[in-house]
């Protein structure tokens, strides 16, 4: 099949031009060359497809009718290929991405607002879903999760550390409640949570020490399905959160919020976009990739 496009493309090129001396300066050859390769496509079909003079090549009826066939194929293959290179000056398109709200917040948004000032003919749509969703059966052209929840079908490029998740509260609900010295005692506590809505579980928090993972099913007396109610409501003193170190850092630092269980504290697998085609086949999905790896240094 390879081989009959090439063919093909020069028997067009040689038709239209009705010369085999502007043909080879055009597709930048021989003559020689040409007129082999027309022998040899002729010998394929068993029909001859130009007629030769000294002065000049036309083709037959043969010819005609072949030219009519494959031109408007072979100029819209060719139209595509120029568009799909004009992609790398001038990108433009929609990208559509499937990440959890964490994912979001701290990994993608960053790098998506590089695209959207450097490129401004890209749109970005992107759906929060704590769920493994199928990007190929949804459309998305690519998806953010930890680690261990990327399928294995799927090529994963990691983009972020690994995320260290705090137990926190306030200093005064502390001062009332008291301080939790072992994971347990969360259940004795108010504690704020996170129901998952793809599935309506209760998020399970996790702890290691000496590197044994404990589990804990807290009894949460407020429940949220987002992240950002849980920080509101532990900055207000209403329970203990568990959230993300980059989310409650700066209230750990101006004092408004404690880290509880220090000694306890649990990290998930870094985060990685996965997809399920080589990148140079999606022009944005590249320009997203290359964005995200702009902004992840796993050294620092």
């Amino acid at each position: 099949m390879k081989e009959n496009l090439n063919d093909l493309h020069v028997f067009m090129v040689v038709a239209q031009e009705r010369s085999f001396t502007r043909a080879a300066a055009r597709l930048r050859t021989s003559q020689s060359a040409i007129s082999q390769t027309l022998r040899n496509l002729e010998d394929r079909i068993g029909i001859k497809l130009l007629s030769r003079t000294t002065r000049s090549v036309a083709p037959t009826e043969a010819g005609e009718y072949l030219l009519n066939l494959v031109q408007p194929a072979i100029e819209e293959i060719e139209q595509g290929m120029h568009q799909v290179r004009a992609l790398k000056e001038n990108p433009a398109g929609t990208l559509r991405i499937s990440a959890d709200e964490y994912g979001i917040q701290s990994v993608l948004w960053p790098a998506v607002e590089k695209i959207i000032r450097q490129f401004p003919q890209i749109s970005v749509e992107i759906t929060s879903d704590y769920g493994l969703v199928d990007i190929v059966d949804e459309r998305f052209d690519a998806g953010l999760r930890r680690g261990g929840l990327v399928s294995r079908d799927m090529i994963a490029l990691q983009v972020s550390k690994p995320i260290p998740m705090l137990t926190v509260a306030t200093s005064a609900y502390l001062a009332r409640y008291g301080y939790p010295e072992h994971p347990k005692d969360l259940i004795a506590h108010q504690c704020i949570n996170l129901r998952l809505p793809t599935h309506g579980a209760l998020y399970r928090w996790q702890f290691t020490q000496a590197n044994k993972i404990q589990s804990v099913n807290v009894d949460a007396k407020i429940v949220f399905t987002t992240l950002s109610p849980i920080l509101q409501a532990v900055r207000s003193g209403a329970g203990i959160a568990y959230l993300p170190i980059d989310m409650v850092q700066p209230y750990i630092e101006s004092g408004e919020l404690q880290e509880v269980l220090q000694d306890w504290r649990h990290c998930y697998e870094p985060y990685h976009l996965y997809y399920p085609h080589r990148r140079e086949q999606a022009p944005l999905l590249n320009i997203l990739i290359n964005a995200l790896k702009d902004n992840f240094n796993p050294h620092e």
